[in-house]
Formats: C-alpha cells, structure tokens, sequence
C-alpha cells in the first residue's frame, strides 16, 4: 500500500508526545508511532518485522476459532497489516480479541467505533509511554475506526490526527476466498 500524506496539525508538531516521531517519505512528514504499550507497560513495538521501513506493532490476536500473532503497520492512519496465520472464518468481519504478545493481558475494552456505521463496541486499547495518551482501534477487521487520545492537547487535535486515515484494500479483499 502507498503511503499517502495527509496534513498534520500544526499543535502536535510542536508539542509531540512521547512515543510518536515524525518521518519524512517523499519530501513529506509522516506520523509514526514508535513505542505504545500495553496496560502492564509492556512494548508492542518489534524491529524484527518492519512495515514501510518502520518496526511494527505486535499483537496477539484470535479471530473466531484462530490465533497468532498480528503485525500492524506503525504509520498512523495505515491500516497494513501482516498476520501469522490465515484466518478460517472473515464472514461479517468479525471482532478480534487482542491481547499483549509478552503477558497476555487483554487489549480489549468496551468502547463504541467512532465510525457510526461500523456497529462494533469493541475496540483495542493501546497506550502510549507517559500512560495517560491513548490509542483507541476497533475491533472489527475491515474497520478504519481508530482514535487518538492526547491528554496534553486540546480536543481539537486529537480530532483532527484521528480522521487521519490511508485506505488501502479491506482485510476480506486481501484474503479472497481462501
């Protein structure tokens, strides 16, 4: 998938939290997130598995009766992803349960998708280092619903790196009829 830039609000650059770096593809800076956590501290970040150059986030994942592990591009707005698995069942795109790779702690949490059409009240819960910023994914694969939460700015731009968003090909797309 081609990265595509979208425009970065101009408060997060200056004030960038921990966790998020900037790289610039192209003559363009991108957002990256280069450490998030899960609730235990653990780091979901692996160099071993590189996506657009980057390390990507690892994640334990179970997709209906299937399990393994989940690669996911660490460029915000990015929905690649690489699986360890094939999963057997995608009908209605179903609802992942994601927990920490190291500990097993669940990722998941109660939390309605930002898309309204999506209908999923499952989300993944990611944190970023300082504990009190938060990335919120949904759950449903094919879904691009994702949330960023930035307690040191103002609502306004955590709206705006939220809609941030590259759409590449659905999950049930990239899979066929397998």
């Amino acid at each position: 998938m081609k990265l595509m830039h979208r425009e970065i609000p101009v408060e997060l650059l200056r004030k960038l939290p921990a966790g998020i770096k900037i790289v610039n593809r192209g003559g363009e800076e991108f957002l990256v997130i280069e450490d998030v956590r899960c609730p235990q501290g653990h780091s979901l970040a692996v160099d071993s598995v590189r996506i657009h150059g980057e390390p990507s986030i690892k994640l334990h994942v179970k997709v209906k009766e299937d399990e393994g592990s989940i690669f996911v591009d660490a460029f915000w707005g990015s929905h690649a992803k690489l699986f360890s698995f094939l999963p057997s069942d995608l009908e209605g795109e179903p609802i992942v349960e994601a927990s920490c790779p190291t500990c097993g702690t669940s990722l998941m949490e109660k939390r309605d998708c930002v898309l309204e059409d999506c209908g999923s009240n499952e989300n993944i819960l990611l944190k970023l280092p300082n504990g009190r910023d938060e990335i919120h994914v949904c759950g449903r694969l094919g879904c691009p619903g994702h949330q960023i939460k930035l307690a040191e700015l103002p609502a306004h731009v955590s709206n705006a790196v939220s809609e941030i968003n590259f759409f590449g090909a659905r999950f049930d797309e990239m899979f066929g009829d397998i």
